[in-house]
């Protein structure tokens, strides 16, 4: 199940049953019980949406799964532990509703300036609000935790813990297709139009791939206009692990990309990567695929990653989203 907007769930006898936190009667509910279990400050977009809001309503399904009642964008009078999203929620607002007693937890990716490539403020704006109200801090790759202090902003108690995706919706098929009397196919993903997501890795390959060996598709907002590559727009997770499914190997071309949610999503459906050797790319796929450092190396990796792709793809390890949220209840509760 999922959480959009103000959509959480809670706890009432054995059962996790949804409700929205604006009605009246979660409010008295609330206001008997002074709290829920946990506060989550983060704004939800509606979906398809990127790799945040995704790992989030998944990792808040899963709490809700075990009985852990969350209550959004505030902080009941008894709640205990409040985990607060990048920059994605009101800053005013959550310093309003901080207070002695409630541990919290901020969840990191970036640096942003890093990641877009250009510096609005907005790393600034997360290192105060770190330094001022967090106790301890979730970052989502080592390579972000490096970045970060390469920036000189050091962290409140820091902890290293990768997302991970719902098992549900993406897993591996039940059969593939032999690569023997067809294409391979590629396919990447991103919901995001920033160059650094792999423009020019994508518009490289479209012109000069061997189209008679591969075809390639792209899921999401497309950077540019593709003549060869087959781009489709954003579609809901069941609609895009399908796709995935449908595919062999997955192109992950962002760089400085902290930890990619596509990229994982792509992973945990069985196909073996070729990525950019930057950003967190590395730590997520281990020996389930094969680096590039430039888009002309990319044919020969392939190549190579297809010559292996059964010994790549037994390679693939993601984290379940079970020990995710052990982690973050570990650091949740101090």
């Amino acid at each position: 199940m999922t959480v959009h907007g103000a959509l959480i769930r809670a706890r009432r006898a054995a059962r996790v049953v949804g409700r929205e936190l604006s009605t009246e009667v979660d409010r008295a509910r609330y206001r008997r019980s002074g709290g829920a279990d946990l506060a989550l400050f983060h704004e939800f977009a509606p979906a398809p949406t990127g790799g945040g809001h995704q790992f989030l309503r998944a990792l808040v399904s899963e709490l809700e799964r075990r009985g852990v009642a969350v209550e959004l964008n505030r902080i009941s009078r008894a709640t205990p532990a409040c985990l607060f999203n990048s920059f994605n929620f009101d800053f005013r607002r959550l310093r309003r509703f901080a207070r002695p007693g409630c541990r919290m937890v901020h969840r990191l990716d970036g640096p942003i300036g890093v990641y877009r490539g250009f510096d609005d403020g907005t790393d600034a704006r997360i290192a105060q609000v770190n330094g001022e109200l967090a106790d301890a801090t979730v970052v989502q790759s080592q390579f972000s935790l490096e970045a970060h202090r390469e920036l000189g902003i050091e962290l409140r108690e820091p902890v290293v813990i990768a997302n991970a995706v719902d098992p549900a919706i993406f897993h591996p098929p039940a059969a593939r297709d032999p690569l023997d009397a067809r294409k391979a196919r590629l396919i990447a993903v991103s919901w995001s139009d920033n160059p650094n997501k792999g423009a020019e890795v994508f518009a490289w390959l479209d012109e000069n791939l061997d189209w008679e060996r591969y075809e390639m598709s792209f899921v999401g907002r497309s950077p540019a206009a593709f003549l060869r590559i087959r781009v489709r727009g954003p579609v809901p997770s069941r609609e895009l692990a399908n796709e995935l499914r449908r595919h062999d190997v997955y192109v992950a071309a962002s760089r400085n990309d902290p930890c990619s949610n596509a990229l994982l999503e792509a992973l945990a459906c069985g196909l073996p990567a070729v990525y950019l050797a930057s950003g967190g790319h590395p730590e997520l796929v281990g020996d389930g695929g094969l680096p590039f450092v430039s888009a002309e190396e990319v044919p020969e990796v392939l190549e190579r990653l297809l010559g292996e792709v059964d010994d790549r793809r037994g390679a693939i390890r993601v984290p379940s989203l079970e020990q995710v949220a052990d982690r973050y209840l570990e650091v949740l509760r101090g």
